[in-house]
């Protein structure tokens, strides 16, 4: 095991498509939910404990060797918005991609068969991590670091905000980042003996009503 891949998946520079993505912040911005450091920084913590908990969760279980089409369906049921579902399905096609390419192995291959429209990101990151020859705790840290990591660095190019106040943001929230993901790969374990019912279901109705009216917006500068 390298934990030097941790670095090459978790980079933002990785080719897998979430520098397209707001995370919900573009239209908390417009809302007028998001204004400064401050506003961010709840904002990033209602996503860490929700959507990141979730994430981190889905792709530990990946890594444990839970089942890519049981953890698909868990990870719909737990997405009700359409929109968001619809864009962790192209951030899981991107992310397979770069992955099958970094890591090649026949799991990558299969699950691209399996879903060839794509499967939900945080699935996808529990089997690159996995290709990766890297840990359930990697795969947790590195969906939960993305649930705010995203938000953070859209809200410097939405508001124009000091990237050093959005970095102190990030640095900010790094205890519960560490307990949210311990938390997450707790969980994925019980998965073998519980089955995916034993994932965390919780949710932002908020982020999920805010992605569907982003999605029908006619000009915005980010994906989702």
């Amino acid at each position: 095991m390298t934990r030097a891949a941790l670095l090459v998946l978790a980079d933002g520079r990785f080719p897998a498509g979430g520098h397209a993505h707001s995370g919900g912040a573009e239209a908390a911005v417009k809302a007028g939910r998001i204004t400064d450091p401050a506003s961010l920084e709840e904002f990033c913590r209602g996503r860490l404990h929700t959507a990141g908990l979730v994430a981190g969760a889905l792709a530990a279980a990946a890594v444990l060797g839970a089942d890519p089409r049981e953890l698909d369906a868990a990870a719909d049921a737990r997405t009700p918005s359409p929109a968001l579902r619809a864009a962790a399905r192209r951030l899981g096609r991107q992310l397979l991609r770069a992955a099958r390419t970094t890591w090649p192995c026949a799991e990558l291959d299969a699950l691209a068969r399996e879903f060839p429209k794509g499967a939900h990101q945080p699935v996808v990151l529990g089997l690159a991590a996995r290709a990766a020859g890297l840990t359930p705790q990697d795969a947790a840290h590195c969906a939960v670091y993305e649930s705010v990591s995203g938000p953070a660095t859209a809200t410097v190019r939405l508001l124009s905000l000091d990237p050093f106040d959005a970095t102190r943001v990030l640095a900010r929230l790094a205890p519960e980042l560490d307990r949210v993901a311990d938390a997450a790969v707790e969980a994925a374990r019980s998965v073998a003996a519980e089955g995916v019912d034993a994932l965390p279901a919780v949710s932002a109705p908020l982020l999920e009503v805010m992605a569907q009216a982003h999605a029908a917006w006619p000009v915005r500068l980010f994906a989702s």
